[in-house]
């Protein structure tokens, strides 16, 4: 059950680079070699900014869960509002936004 607003999107053509992977192993020129390698930064950008989005939501797991555990543990404990906990972390949980251009760019 995903809204596929947001999900991120990768930022690579996938297909040109596979169609340049193909190219290089059929016929190994120097220009198919160089766009190969031309390839290679914006993979690298690629595979940050997905580690970048990755953290994100493994700290947002986190906080949640942490919150969801607190919850239970008030809960069990008597606590008159173990709710709260989950509350507050649910309230401090940013939506996800799409990078901007500069953030693409670092």
């Amino acid at each position: 059950m995903t809204n596929d607003q947001h999900i991120p999107r990768p930022t690579v053509d996938q297909e040109a680079v596979r169609s340049h992977l193909h190219a290089v192993r059929l016929r190994p020129t120097p220009v198919t070699v160089w766009t190969v390698i031309g390839d290679v930064p914006v993979l690298l950008a690629e595979i940050d900014r997905l580690a970048r989005l990755l953290t994100r939501a493994r700290w947002d797991f986190a906080d949640l869960l942490a919150a969801a555990r607190a919850t239970l543990a008030a809960d069990r404990d008597g606590e008159p509002d173990p709710l709260t906990y989950l509350r507050d972390a649910v309230a401090e949980h940013q939506a996800w936004s799409p990078p901007d251009e500069g953030e693409l760019a670092e």
